[in-house]
This record gives C-alpha cells, structure tokens and sequence, in this order.
C-alpha cells in the first residue's frame, strides 16, 4: 500500500511513457469566465464628501476656539 495521496501512477490515464502528459489533456490554470455575471454599482460619493465637510468645520471651529482663547478674545 502507497502513502501517495492519489492513484498510482501507471493506472493514471493520460500518461505518456515517463510520466508527462499529453498536449490538451490538462485542465486550465483558471476558470473561464471573463468577465462579471452583472454591473457592480458605482458608489455615490456624496457621503463621503458631506462627512469631510463636516470634518474640516470641527477642525475650522476648534482651531478657532484655540485661537481666540490664546488672544484672550473669548
């Protein structure tokens, strides 16, 4: 009994003398598909836009607060 982890090489079909195989008797590498089975929607852009207007308001608003107070304004 063999420890290898498939048929025994001289009862494999397809093989030529020496163990190599015939041209067109693999499979291929990859599947064959090219391409999506349907369009991927395009993400909208809007929230990210809003979120980094309301980011740079906070960061606008807290370097302003910092500012006055280093004046002593507030």
């Amino acid at each position: 009994m063999s420890s290898a982890p498939g048929p025994e090489p001289e009862d494999v079909p397809g093989l030529e003398v020496g163990g190599s195989v015939p041209p067109g008797d693999t499979p291929p590498d990859a599947g064959q598909t090219s391409g999506l089975s349907h369009p991927q929607p395009i993400p909208s852009r809007g929230p990210s836009i809003i979120t980094l207007v309301v980011i740079g308001i906070l960061v606008v608003g807290v370097a302003g607060f910092f500012i006055l107070r280093a004046l002593d304004l507030l």
